[in-house]
């Protein structure tokens, strides 16, 4: 029996009831502005502390951002995935053969978002920067499509981040957040800060 979710609790009457998480919903972060892998994060965080596990697979960011160092703390509750095996700039700046070892990276990624789906072994599933890599033609949005689908059946929060999202995706989520960027320190040349920024 499946009992991933047995463990949140909820509280009423006499003592706590232990209550199985039914209702899986895919939620997304988009938009310009800043504030999307840190929602996202956010999100994480509370779902650990209500007793559920959480994976998170990151595609285009590197082991550089602050955040990673923090959630190796909390394993193996937050597992943590990289995509990226080496550190690398932005995508558009990079060079042809990086370009493509980063494609090879978010292929093998990709992979295992659909083995932890099969198997399963989280109840939330965080992919971070998920959009850029369907806007860079690495992964086609069909298979982010199915992805909703496969974690929606099997009881899997999912969670994607990035810009530019499908119409087709926000057209099939539960929950639709865009960050707009109103005002950014980088437009006045002010460099990204380690634990702001990255």
């Amino acid at each position: 029996m499946d009992n991933r979710g047995d463990n949140i609790k909820e509280k009423g009457g006499e003592g706590t009831i232990l209550k199985k998480l039914e209702l899986s919903q895919v939620q997304v972060y988009t938009g310009n502005g800043k504030g999307k892998t840190t929602a996202a994060l956010g999100q994480g965080i509370r779902c650990l502390g209500a007793g559920l596990k959480v994976v998170w697979v990151s595609f285009l960011k590197n082991s550089g951002s602050s955040e990673f160092k923090a959630l190796d703390r909390f394993s193996p509750q937050f597992q943590l995935i990289m995509a990226n095996q080496k550190m690398r700039g932005f995508y558009w700046e990079l060079s042809s053969e990086e370009k493509a070892e980063t494609w090879q990276d978010c292929q093998v990624a990709y992979a295992s978002v659909q083995e932890l789906i099969a198997e399963p072994v989280s109840d939330v599933l965080i992919l971070d920067e998920i959009m850029a890599v369907l806007e860079y033609g690495i992964i086609p949005v069909n298979d982010v499509l199915l992805v909703m689908q496969q974690c929606r059946a099997r009881h899997i929060e999912l969670i994607l981040t990035g810009r530019n999202a499908p119409n087709s995706i926000l057209a099939g989520a539960d929950l639709v957040t865009e960050m707009k960027e109103i005002k950014h320190p980088l437009a006045n040349g002010i460099r990204a800060r380690q634990g702001i920024e990255y």
